[in-house]
């Protein structure tokens, strides 16, 4: 089945409204007929000028949190609704860093999930395996429990959601899945989902991969089978490469 393809940048904490103006306003004509859909995760601060800057372009705009509540007395977060009124239509759930840093577990990356398609912002869930657990030869079983209990609740029928692979060990690191390795997992991650929405809903659900993701490596990595997109961090960040990897 053939599958709409991805390329998610994801900024972290990087770049201010008017810095992600010019961003989006110089990557809009170099990908205005590209083939992946191109989808730019920035700071809360900069979501309403980022998405009013990307209006009628090819480019998607989102963000990287969401609370699992829909509003109430939570000091410095944010709610689904908040981030739908500054303009965006997706958001990253369940990243590696929120995971490890800010001690996020399953229940409560499933309570965010629930929230935000409730709210009609489509979904990106992150899971991935530390080095450690690699080692151990654990991979399959936390990615297991990760999509199980992240997913846990949403109707069977749902496929209005992405995935994204992102092995903590090669995030930042330089070091990427070789295609090989991302491909023999990403098709792992598919029969978790087959079990979990059929087989048939399970094959029109993107999986994207994340970890050091390049210009250098975004070729091979998409010609594998069931990979379908990237989840792009520091080459996100400039134009130059960032266009590479979306024009691959």
């Amino acid at each position: 089945m053939s599958r709409q393809s991805y390329i998610i940048g994801n900024w972290k904490m990087y770049k201010t409204g008017s810095e992600a103006v010019q961003f989006v306003t110089e990557l809009a004509p170099l990908v205005a007929s590209s083939n992946p859909h191109v989808y730019l995760a920035v700071p809360f601060s900069s979501i309403y000028q980022a998405a009013t800057a990307a209006e009628k372009h090819h480019i998607v705009i989102g963000a990287q949190n969401v609370h699992d509540e829909k509003e109430g007395a939570f000091t410095g977060e944010i709610s689904a609704l908040m981030l739908k009124d500054a303009g965006a239509e997706f958001v990253i759930i369940g990243h590696s860093e929120r995971r490890k840093i800010f001690k996020e577990d399953d229940s409560f990356i499933n309570r965010k999930v629930l929230q935000a398609m409730k709210n009609d912002l489509k979904v990106v869930l992150c899971v991935g395996e530390t080095l450690e657990e690699r080692k151990q030869h654990k991979t399959e079983e936390v990615l297991s429990k990760q999509l199980e209990k992240g997913l846990k609740g949403v109707p069977k029928d749902y496929t209005d959601f992405i995935v994204a692979y992102e092995p903590v060990w090669a995030i930042g690191t330089g070091i990427a899945a070789t295609p090989e390795i991302a491909q023999e997992v990403h098709s792992f991650l598919r029969v978790i989902l087959s079990e979990q929405f059929s087989k048939n809903n399970a094959a029109k659900i993107p999986i994207l991969y994340g970890g050091s993701v390049k210009p250098e490596n975004i070729s091979s990595l998409m010609e594998q089978s069931d990979i379908d997109g990237a989840l792009v961090g520091g080459a996100s960040l400039n134009i130059e490469s960032f266009n590479k990897i979306v024009n691959f």
